[in-house]
């Protein structure tokens, strides 16, 4: 067949085609037209906030919106790419809209309990996260989070208590571990606290800031002997961190009491 003749096909064929589909858009209802229009933003939406074009995405969710203010994902997709330009009082007008209009998807109750927490509301952040595990009973970031929320209001035994009860459904969530013991050491439980810090260390040895914390607790029980081995690890691993001049001095003082100690016993 001369190309002239495939050309003629290739027309005909691509011109059929197009007849087509405007068969089917000019019999189409305003409904399913509006419905294709707004997929069509959010989809492009979708893929800009998956780039991190936060900016550019927002305007096309909110394209979106203007054809159809009824839908829950469009305002969970506008709400994210608020919340991660820092407006975070326009994330949470989206979100409780996208709340209202689904109220069994976790994804918007649990970005809309961060909002909160960022936003230093904890006790909406706390509704928000209590919502969305019931959604998702097992989910250790929503767990974790209404951990931060109860100890954003002060209540340290509330969040202790999910904390642990996090370390048993989930072993190997180290976050759990390092905010409970954060909090045993404000209240200067610091045997509990070590144990903890102990055990992150098992999970993951890579975690060299933990000589610190460990190094910390043996220090405020008074066993000078372990905490300047693990002062040491810790300033082998991290010699640039903000808590090595702090190391260096503890370090400094348990060498001279244990020159005074030696000196004291070469007079007896």
């Amino acid at each position: 067949m001369c190309p002239s003749k495939k050309s003629k096909i290739r027309v005909y064929k691509e011109g059929r085609e197009l007849r087509e589909r405007q068969k089917q858009v000019k019999y189409m209802s305003v409904p399913e037209l509006r419905h294709i229009k707004r997929e069509k933003f959010k989809s492009a939406a979708d893929e800009l906030r998956t780039k991190c074009s936060y900016r550019q995405a927002v305007s096309a969710y909110l394209n979106s919106l203007l054809i159809d203010r009824n839908n829950a994902e469009t305002y969970l997709g506008l709400g994210i790419c608020y919340k991660n330009l820092g407006e975070i009082s326009k994330a949470i007008s989206s979100l409780e809209k996208a709340a209202l209009l689904d109220k069994d998807n976790f994804e918007i109750f649990y970005e809309l309990g961060l909002c909160h927490l960022s936003n230093q509301t904890p006790c909406k952040a706390i509704k928000c996260f209590i919502h969305a595990i019931e959604i998702e009973p097992e989910n250790p970031d929503a767990i974790y989070n209404l951990g931060l929320a109860h100890e954003q209001c002060d209540e340290q035994d509330m969040a202790l208590m999910i904390y642990q009860k996090l370390i048993e459904v989930t072993p190997n969530y180290i976050q759990a571990y390092l905010r409970k013991s954060s909090i045993l050491m404000k209240m200067e439980m610091f045997k509990g606290a070590l144990e903890l810090y102990k055990q992150v260390l098992k999970i993951n040895p890579k975690m060299s800031g933990t000589f610190f914390n460990i190094g910390l607790c043996l220090d405020k029980l008074g066993r000078q002997k372990e905490a300047k081995r693990y002062y040491h690890k810790f300033l082998e691993n991290k010699p640039e961190d903000e808590n090595a001049n702090y190391v260096m001095k503890r370090v400094e003082i348990f060498r001279k009491n244990t020159s005074q100690k030696n000196f004291a016993f070469s007079i007896v």
